[in-house]
């Protein structure tokens, strides 16, 4: 038996798929949305995936299916005298060939995010790594979200006068539609510092010490103080903000929402504030309720002999559900089904993506992948784990040393690497999911192989340059959910949630372990395990093998250090503390600049060619 907040939704036939081309869901016992006095759905760290996941039918909805799934719970919301709101905590870019493959890059994206009606939005980090994707910002989003978008600890260069400015507002308060809550509100960055030089991320301890800030937060006119951002939850910049807050307001509920890490994760910082994260890619869209809360009209204790457990914190209650990003879940969460599900706004966004996949050729065919390649599902090295492909198989024949005869160790760092490969087509929508970049490889050449071997180990151990404070934090060589994992030893765990379903109608997916307990994503999955991968990977080009494939030491005088653009700060650094100066003009641009995004295209063209222009069944 499922336990009560649990039901076994029934999928109604000829559901109607999102995109064209995307898998229908399957049905899946699901837990119910924890509907409160305040509700609030969360995307984050979305990076373009607008179309949502054409291979995979537990997140197969798109942008134009949750456009219509916020409408319905605006709808009950008003109906019921609760309040909805929509948050996005930033990263909206780069990951997806929508964005990524258009000319100019944001084309359709702009127009697209735009359509969905967002309270309270964000910049991450990177809206900011190039100077143009922040001139993107400032030209479109934040004017498109115009009084919604907050940005308290970002600045930007404004193109037209040249002067430095808030990007957008520090703060604001507001009143909810319905219940007349109070809420102050403010949108962080994580103290990021990859941005391009026409911004500026000023770090939050030093922006809790400005005026605006300390004066903001002393306001007792407020129900409720919400901080979101594109900040780890369990991070110390949230830490910081959280101890800063409580000591101004000490009975007053504070409700935290991050992004970046690409995890799902919900933090407990007291009875009267907690912190919700919402995963990546469309995969999830958070719902968090809170009730209890005061609201203008209701008296307030500001007593300081009462304590925050003793008084109306306790009668606080806060639930979270992570909702997989389906029709069938969407269909049941908002009491709909196939016909009455599509609002003539979504169906309408859902046909604009639609129309921007098709003038993209995003469905162009390259290849057919012979097997699952995962990032973090698979241990490393395995012949699924897609850093064993890149290792042995792609980098090996796709990449070759400055001259004829040479020798070369080319380094990747897996952070770099964004998505899964699954058997099957491999298309340009498919090049961009797992490889968005546009940075290239890099060389330096006949490099004394006596340094050049240790370089790895450095980059994925060693100490004086993993904590670097001239580089930042080398954690960024990895993908985000790893780097999350620093405040989460749990994470490699696979934690699976109380189900006594049988195996049929449980499906592998998102089974997670947070402060909370097991029980906050809405469909019961049987538990996936997340596997540790290092900061960067190596392969060995020109070097004979032994008959259990590993590298001989007939090793040469010197060889070609290769590596992704990125990265190239970590291999100088390492190479100085190995003994070997090496500066930026000392480095070459691998085949006249050619991103490895084509590099890894070319390889797919010629190694995984499709038999008469289609992948088997």
């Amino acid at each position: 038996m499922l336990r009560k907040q649990c039901v076994f939704a029934v999928l109604f036939g000829g559901a109607l798929t999102a995109q064209p081309s995307a898998p229908s869901p399957k049905a899946a016992p699901l837990r119910e949305l924890p509907w409160g006095q305040l509700n609030v759905l969360h995307t984050t760290d979305v990076h373009g995936w607008w179309g949502g996941h054409l291979q995979e039918p537990s997140f197969s909805s798109d942008w134009g299916d949750y456009i219509s799934f916020a409408a319905h719970l605006r709808a009950r919301a008003d109906a019921d005298g609760s309040d909805l709101l929509l948050v996005d905590t930033g990263d909206r870019i780069e990951g997806n060939a929508i964005y990524d493959s258009s000319k100019p890059r944001g084309k359709f994206t702009y127009e697209i995010a735009k359509e969905q009606s967002i309270d309270l939005i964000c910049s991450g980090n990177h809206e900011l790594y190039k100077a143009e994707s922040a001139d993107g910002e400032f030209y479109h989003t934040v004017p498109d979200f115009r009084g919604n978008y907050l940005a308290s600890n970002l600045d930007i260069i404004n193109p037209e006068t040249g002067k430095r400015q808030p990007l957008a507002p520090r703060f604001k308060k507001f009143s909810t539609k319905n219940q007349g809550i109070r809420i102050l509100a403010f949108g962080f960055l994580f103290d990021f510092t990859g941005n391009d030089n026409n911004t500026f991320v000023q770090r939050v301890e030093d922006t809790v010490k400005e005026e605006w800030f300390t004066e903001a937060i002393k306001d007792k006119e407020v129900d409720l103080i919400l901080v979101y951002g594109h900040v780890d939850i369990r991070s110390p910049e949230y830490a910081l903000l959280y101890s800063t807050i409580r000591d101004a307001q000490w009975d007053t509920p504070i409700q935290f929402f991050g992004g970046h890490s690409h995890i799902r994760d919900y933090h407990i910082f007291d009875s009267g504030s907690v912190a919700l994260e919402s995963g990546r890619y469309m995969e999830t869209i958070g719902f968090m309720s809170i009730s209890g809360l005061s609201t203008g009209q209701q008296a307030r204790d500001d007593s300081p002999a009462t304590t925050l457990e003793g008084n109306r914190a306790t009668t606080l209650q806060f639930q979270r559900r992570y909702i997989d990003n389906n029709l069938f879940s969407l269909h049941h969460h908002s009491g709909k089904n196939s016909t009455t599900f599509p609002t003539t706004h979504g169906l309408k966004v859902t046909s604009a993506i639609d129309s921007a996949r098709e003038s993209l050729s995003l469905n162009h065919l390259y290849g057919c992948a012979p097997r699952n390649l995962f990032v973090s599902r698979r241990p490393y090295p395995h012949k699924e784990s897609i850093f064993t492909w890149l290792e042995t198989e792609l980098l090996p024949h796709a990449v070759r040393p400055h001259a004829e005869g040479k020798k070369a160790l080319v380094i990747m760092n897996t952070g770099g690497i964004r998505f899964d490969v699954f058997k099957g087509p491999f298309t340009k929508d498919t090049k961009f999911l797992v490889s968005p970049f546009t940075s290239g490889i890099s060389y330096i050449k006949d490099v004394p192989y006596e340094a050049a071997k240790h370089v790895l180990n450095l980059l994925n151990h060693a100490g004086p340059i993993l904590t670097s404070k001239e580089l930042g934090e080398t954690a960024l060589l990895m993908p985000p959910e790893h780097l999350a994992a620093r405040y989460r030893p749990h994470m490699y765990d696979a934690h699976s949630a109380d189900s006594s379903q049988d195996s049929e109608t449980v499906f592998p997916g998102y089974t997670t372990h947070d402060d909370a307990g097991t029980d906050g994503d809405d469909t019961v999955h049987s538990p996936i395990q997340f596997y540790k991968v290092p900061n960067c990977i190596q392969a060995s080009i020109g070097f004979s093998a032994s008959s259990d494939g590993a590298v001989q030491e007939d090793v040469p005088d010197v060889v070609d250090i290769m590596y992704n653009e990125f990265i190239e700060k970590w291999i100088l650094l390492a190479l100085a503390y190995l003994g070997e100066s090496y500066g930026v003009e000392d480095t070459h641009s691998y085949a006249g600049g050619k991103s490895f995004t084509d590099i890894m295209t070319d390889w797919v063209e010629e190694y995984w060619a499709a038999e008469g222009g289609q992948c088997p069944e």
